[in-house]
């Protein structure tokens, strides 16, 4: 199987069972977006929709979080990884918004990664949710799908599996791409025990074709 196949049937199957992918994070507004993805570096989305509800509420906007001390932001994620850092994180985002972006959140990476506690992954969820750009965040669920079906090859860190996605996946669907394959990793194909027997990509799937074959009766 060619890689071009690979990435034909690979869109053909999440275009017919799941066409309306989307982030599992709870938000109403770019702003609320950026802060749900900050917290959920190294945590999970269900822990952040659990968390952000009152976060938001006392701080609905840039300007406020900006005005927020420290105290008072990790009383509110105290229960997210790293509550510290990312209270620091937080605030520096309010500023940096109000003070560099008018109060708005830049829709480019290049003006996202300048944001305390955002990097590449972050800004391109950002950008390819909220705008439907053609970048792919690349998560570890991301990072480990493709290589495992074999959408990527020998990519040793984030950075080199983006570009390989990026180079075969049709523009248009990239945005896309990016929640089929975090879902697959996240509900399918998982760290320890990936689910083979439910998985409907088995027959493009590189690392199910490299399982020893149950002998033959």
């Amino acid at each position: 199987m060619t890689i071009r196949e690979r990435y034909q049937r690979l869109i053909e199957y999440f275009q017919q069972k799941a066409p309306n992918a989307e982030t599992e994070l709870f938000y109403d507004n770019p702003f609320q977006l950026l802060v749900a993805v900050v917290l959920s570096a190294q945590c999970t989305d269900k822990r952040v929709n659990l968390t952000t509800p009152a976060l938001f509420q006392r701080f609905p906007d840039p300007a406020s979080l900006a005005e927020a001390s420290v105290d008072e932001v990790f009383s509110l994620i105290k229960s997210i990884s790293y509550p510290n850092n990312k209270a620091k994180h937080l605030i520096g985002l309010g500023k940096m918004l109000m003070e560099k972006f008018g109060g708005e959140v830049p829709m480019t990476v290049d003006e996202l990664v300048l944001l305390p506690g955002v990097g590449r992954k972050t800004a391109n969820v950002i950008t390819s949710v909220i705008d439907s750009q053609p970048n792919m965040a690349v998560d570890t669920h991301v990072f480990r799908v493709a290589a495992r079906i074999g959408l990527t090859r020998n990519a040793k860190t984030p950075l080199a599996a983006e570009k390989q996605l990026i180079r075969h996946l049709p523009q248009q669907l990239v945005y896309k791409a990016h929640h089929w394959l975090i879902l697959h990793g996240r509900y399918v194909c998982t760290a320890r025990s990936p689910q083979c027997a439910i998985c409907g990509l088995k027959e493009i799937c590189r690392y199910f074709q490299s399982l020893p074959k149950a002998p033959q009766q």
